[in-house]
Parts: structure tokens; C-alpha cells; sequence
């Protein structure tokens, strides 16, 4: 399981059991906490009417006196009362006294007149001194049916005439109920819906910094131009810093080890030539050698001495140009204006060789972003390959071509093609082959300047044997979209 489906289920377990351990308390809480204030109305309710109720009691009119009246004028009353957003039609409250014994001598609704309730707890306690209270259902096998009864003792000063009780239905608080209950489930579930997609998108957030991370450790690891990420968590920015200044420090290393190596080896070669001559013209045996070869030797050493000069001054570059993360100014260059700049420029190259330059004309106004310099040396390194590889009275064609947002730049001669043992190896540094017609080789450094130019610029280079003869050299770099 990747990580981020691991970060968000484990977000989406936390919220979702805080919200259900909150909504569920809450709920339990709501209940009880409705009924208590109920519980208290119904007291000072209780006792406020006993008060109402003693005159009457005490004369032995408590159920045909004013009290009576005034109960039964109550439970005719009509009402629409909007309370908090619901309607109330209707009242709840039941009114019932019994005497000393505990004998219904009042009831509201008529139904218990002369009932025995000295057994009911809200009687029996008040009857006793006590606070009096019970909650019973009508039908023992509906909940919903049960009704809460409090009750308040009847005095005439000290001496207790009776009790009266005060009953609502339980089920009369059920609306608020519901309505509080809705309210909570509804917040719940929009707390939970935007708590998962503020959870989605911090987990998208990680996953795509550590997801940028991985894409920059396997292009690290493939030898590719990459940059760490600049975007997320600061801990997996900083970690990507660390990374990046590792694999600086490593790179550095190891090409220092493989350049030295490899300049090494290729200075033997003209090293030797020189040492070679230089011995031979030295001035014990200088009379000894005519003087045509001694011109040959001189001519040597000045050749080796320029393959060494060229030697390093393309190191220096290619290490400048492998060192670069990225461009530090592109700008938006027409290359149909650049190719045609680099012809003009190895026009006379391409004359010292009898070789034929040809720009095949083709779409106007094709546009990359890049360094202009660097992409011009690109260029005139394809050129300079194609025509060392050239016989005289040949020709090399140059065009420019689209497909799928990329731009091709085609450079195309008519030598031997590149053999098959060579194909693998020649992009690698000093590898060169050798010229026709018994031509210097070069330093081996162009093409790879040539391909670092294109990772550069987010492109590619490819060269193959084309058919009917010859190399196809390739640089493809992304069009600016028009």
C-alpha cells in the first residue's frame, strides 16, 4: 500500500472516530440534559400550582373549586406557538392532587378520580417528607410512551393536606430531540466530508512532494539532469536539499576519478609524440636528422600541442557545461534563424574540405527557449562531425521538422555510416573514430558536449546510419507552443 493511501486512511480513521465519538456523546448527553430541564420546569411547575391548589384543599373544594376551574379553562385553551422553529398546537400538562392517603381526589383529565396512588414514588416520597418524582411508562412495551410525574406537597402551614402532581409526556420533547439530533448528524457529516478532503489534499500535497522526490532519485540514479523539490513539506524540501548536496559531492567525485582517468589515457598519445620528436631534435643528435624530417617533427609537436590545447579547453567546457542544473537565462530563439547562421559560419570549413553545404528550407518562425550560444555550438558540432566524416565532393544537408510538439533538427552526410561495434559507444567521452582519408581524430568530446546541451534544454540527440548510406545526426528539443 503506497503511503499516501496510508497517510490518508490513517487521517480518515482519526476524524472519523473523533467525529463518532463526539456525535455519539453529544447525542447521549442532549437527551438526559433535555429531560433534567424539563425535570426542573415541571418542579417549580408542581409547586407554584400546589400553592394555587392549598385554599381549596384545605375547604374540601379541590375538585369543583376555582382551582378546578382554572385547571379545566387551561386544558381547553387553543395555541400556535413557533418555539426555536417548531409549532406547538397543543398542551401537555396533566394535573392530578390526591389527600393524605394518597387517594386521586383531582384529576385534570378525569380519568383517575379516586384511584389509590399512595403506592406511585412520586406520591409515596412527597407524601413522606421527600422530593417526589417518577418517570412510568403508559405501555410498558413502547418507550416512547413513558411520562414524566412530579410532585409538590400541599401545606396549610405546616400541617400536609396533600399532594399535588404534575405530569408531561416524555414524547413531547421528542421533536427537539429529533431537530437537535438532525442538526448534529448533519454537522457531523459535512465535518467529516470537508475534514476528508482537507485530509485528501494535505495527503495529495505529501505524496506529490514525496512523489517529485522519487521522480528526482531515479533520474539521479538513471544519470539524468534533475532538481530536487522545491514545493511541499519543509522536512521533504530540506531532505531533497540533502540529497542534492550528497549526490553533488559523490558526482564530484567520481568525475573527477573517471576524467582524470580519462584524460590520462588520451594524453599519453600526443605526450609521447612530442617527447618523442623533442628527443630526436635535441641538440646531440639534431645533425644526425635531415632537416625535412626535422620540419616533420617540429610540424608534429606543433599539431600534438594544438590536440592537447584542444584537449583541455573542451574538458574545461564540458565539465562547465555537465556542472549546470539547469539554463540560467532561456530565451525564445527562432531557430530557423539560428541554422541558417551556423551554415553561413561553417560555410568555409565545408569549402576547405570540397564538401557541400545544403539548408533544406522548411516551416517558418519555429521557436524553442534556451541559450542561444549553447544551442549554436550544438549545431555547428553536428555540422563540424558531418564533415570530418565526409568525403570530398560530397554533400551534407540540414532541416528542421516537427512532430508532436518537438523540434527535429536534422543534420544529414553522405560518409560510411558509423559501424555497428560503434553505435553503443558513441556518445562516451574520447571515444572517436577514425577520419577517412587518413584525417586527425578529435578529442572525442563533441558529441557529448552536443548531448549535454540537449539535456540542457529537456531534449535529446540521436545519431544513425541512414539508408542509402551515411549519419543521421537527430538533436530534438520541445517547441514553444505558438
Amino acid at each position: 500500500m503506497k503511503l499516501g493511501l496510508r497517510v490518508f486512511l490513517g487521517y480518515f480513521l482519526i476524524v472519523g472516530l473523533a467525529t463518532l465519538v463526539v456525535q455519539q456523546v453529544f447525542l447521549k448527553e442532549v437527551k438526559p440534559a433535555v429531560r433534567q430541564a424539563m425535570e426542573a420546569t415541571l418542579v417549580d411547575t408542581a409547586n407554584i400550582l400546589a400553592e394555587l391548589a392549598a385554599n381549596d384543599m384545605k375547604n374540601g373544594h379541590i375538585a369543583d373549586g376555582e382551582f378546578a376551574a382554572h385547571i379545566r379553562e387551561y386544558s381547553q385553551r387553543s395555541i400556535n406557538a413557533r418555539i426555536w422553529g417548531l409549532n406547538k398546537s397543543q398542551l401537555d400538562y396533566r394535573v392530578y392532587v390526591t389527600d393524605k392517603k394518597g387517594i386521586v381526589v383531582f384529576d385534570s383529565t378525569g380519568a383517575a378520580v379516586g384511584k389509590d396512588y399512595s403506592r406511585w414514588n412520586n406520591v409515596y416520597e412527597t407524601l413522606r417528607g421527600k422530593y417526589g418524582a417518577r418517570s412510568t411508562r403508559e405501555n410498558a412495551a413502547d418507550e416512547s410512551s413513558s411520562v414524566m410525574h412530579v410532585a409538590a406537597a400541599i401545606m396549610d402551614g405546616k400541617h400536609l393536606l396533600g399532594v399535588l402532581t404534575v405530569a408531561k409526556p416524555n414524547n413531547s420533547l421528542q421533536p427537539a430531540l429529533s431537530k437537535s439530533a438532525g442538526i448534529i448528524l448533519s454537522w457531523s457529516t459535512g465535518l467529516i466530508i470537508v475534514s476528508l478532503l482537507i485530509g485528501g489534499l494535505m495527503t495529495w500535497w505529501v505524496s506529490n512532494t514525496l512523489s517529485r522526490l522519487q521522480s528526482y532519485a531515479r533520474a539521479v540514479t538513471a544519470g539524468e539532469r534533475a532538481e530536487p523539490p522545491t514545493r511541499g513539506p519543509q522536512e521533504i524540501i530540506e531532505l531533497g536539499r540533502r540529497l542534492e548536496g550528497m549526490r553533488q559531492q559523490l558526482e564530484g567525485k567520481q568525475y573527477v576519478e573517471n576524467t582524470m582517468h580519462a584524460l590520462t589515457h588520451e594524453l599519453k598519445s600526443p605526450l609521447a609524440a612530442i617527447r618523442g620528436a623533442a628527443e630526436l631534435l635535441t641538440d646531440e643528435r639534431k645533425d644526425s636528422v635531415p632537416f625535412e624530417m626535422q620540419q616533420r617533427f617540429l610540424s608534429n609537436i606543433r599539431e600534438q600541442t594544438q590536440r592537447l590545447s584542444q584537449l583541455v579547453e573542451k574538458m574545461l567546457a564540458l565539465a562547465a557545461l555537465e556542472n549546470r542544473r539547469a539554463l540560467e537565462n532561456p530565451e525564445a530563439i527562432d531557430m530557423q534563424v539560428l541554422v541558417q547562421e551556423v551554415m553561413l559560419l561553417m560555410e568555409a570549413t565545408a569549402q576547405d574540405a570540397h564538401v557541400e553545404l545544403n539548408l533544406i528550407e522548411g516551416e517558418a518562425r519555429l521557436f524553442i527557449r534556451g541559450d542561444r550560444l549553447l544551442l549554436k555550438q550544438a549545431c555547428v558540432n553536428l555540422v563540424d562531425n558531418a564533415i570530418s566524416f565526409s568525403a570530398a565532393g560530397s554533400r551534407i544537408s540540414m532541416a528542421l521538422n516537427t512532430s508532436r510538439q518537438r523540434l527535429n533538427i536534422c543534420v544529414r552526410d553522405q560518409g560510411a555510416g558509423i559501424p555497428e561495434y560503434a553505435l553503443p559507444r558513441i556518445f562516451e567521452r574520447f571515444y572517436s573514430l577514425p577520419r577517412p582519408n587518413g584525417k586527425a581524430k578529435s578529442t572525442g568530446l563533441g558529441l557529448c558536449f552536443v548531448r549535454e546541451i540537449a539535456h540542457l534544454h529537456k531534449g535529446q540527440i540521436s545519431l544513425n546510419n541512414a539508408e542509402g548510406g551515411g549519419v543521421t545526426a537527430i538533436l530534438e528539443l520541445p517547441l514553444l507552443p505558438s
